[in-house]
């Protein structure tokens, strides 16, 4: 068991390691071969929150674990708002001054309804995942062209700024391409790790294929999305710490959740529409009440209550972990 615990964390460390530069020469060589910050940010940036969820989803799909990739997806959403905003929230309070994100955070409620309408059967099939993904690309060219409008208005928004300012500068191409190596051919592995790891320890204190997603795995892949907003909150970049996560919420339905449905179609948990969805869109819909409210802005008060949230549903999960 020491021996998993062991693979488990070394396969999470490397897994976020591996997608951190990945991205970082993804971006670097992008910006070298003339590609405008806009696409970058919006594009390479965006997604890299979601590289680590992409692979285990991936991973897990082609091992047969259709349940731990889908437990991923709606765990990581959950954590992602609960945990990550409610502890940056507590740490310092979270301005919304975007005009993207206003807009984004309805998109994010429509596309988890989705989520909902997908799973509702409690299956997940090959045309879903396909359909996903179509809708993933509809949504990228769409901000792309918003991004666009909002660029040649002359009035640059808050959160491109910030995305323009996370793009790496001066990397040569070479050290990018190693970069981009290195990170394409550690990730696949430290997700493989991660996952028969997780696996194992599932199976060891009886935990259901549905649970060890949405507990270990997802709260392992967005740690670094944590560390990352915590940061993002101190330097002044509220609206870029807000966005990730929007954006990595919207990233893992449409891709990390059509991964599965097209790798390995297969009958899910019904746990997974009839408790953890409800869960998900309950959280959804918290943050939206707060971040368009009046002061538009998420305070410590709500923090704390985000974080009491996750961690009444991660308790009930544990207590109840073969369901």
């Amino acid at each position: 068991m020491f021996e998993a615990i062991a693979f488990l964390v070394v396969g999470l460390g490397f897994l976020v390691w591996s997608a951190d530069k990945l991205v970082f020469g993804a971006a670097a060589l992008a910006r070298n071969m003339g590609i405008s910050p806009l696409v970058i940010g919006m594009t390479i940036l965006a997604m890299g929150s979601s590289a680590p969820e992409m692979m285990v989803s991936a991973t897990a799909a082609l091992g047969g674990k259709t349940d731990t990739a889908v437990g991923n997806v709606l765990g990581s959403n959950i954590a992602n708002i609960a945990l990550i905003l409610g502890i940056t929230a507590m740490v310092k309070p979270l301005s919304i001054s975007s005009a993207i994100l206003r807009r984004e955070l309805p998109l994010m409620i429509g596309v988890t309804i989705l989520a909902g309408v997908l799973l509702w059967d409690s299956r997940l099939g090959f045309y879903e995942g396909v359909l996903l993904f179509v809708l993933f690309t509809a949504f990228i060219v769409a901000m792309l062209r918003i991004s666009r409008k909002e660029q040649q208005s002359g009035q640059q928004d808050p959160l491109l700024e910030e995305q323009e300012s996370e793009i790496p500068e001066g990397v040569g191409n070479l050290k990018a391409v190693i970069w981009v190596v290195v990170g394409l051919v550690i990730l696949p592995i430290a997700a493989d790790t991660l996952v028969d790891s997780a696996v194992y320890i599932a199976q060891y204190f009886g935990m259901s294929d549905l649970v060890i997603g949405l507990t270990i795995i997802a709260v392992g892949t967005s740690l670094p999305e944590l560390a990352a907003s915590l940061a993002g909150v101190m330097k002044g970049e509220d609206d870029l710490a807000v966005g990730n996560i929007i954006g990595s919420n919207v990233f893992n339905i449409l891709a990390v959740m059509g991964i599965p449905g097209v790798l390995n179609p297969s009958i899910l948990s019904q746990y997974a529409m009839g408790r953890d969805f409800w869960i998900m869109l309950g959280v959804s819909l918290l943050l939206v009440a707060m971040a368009l409210g009046k002061s538009r802005s998420i305070n410590r008060i709500e923090g704390a209550i985000l974080f009491c949230c996750f961690i009444t549903y991660q308790g009930y999960l544990i207590l109840n972990m073969t369901a």
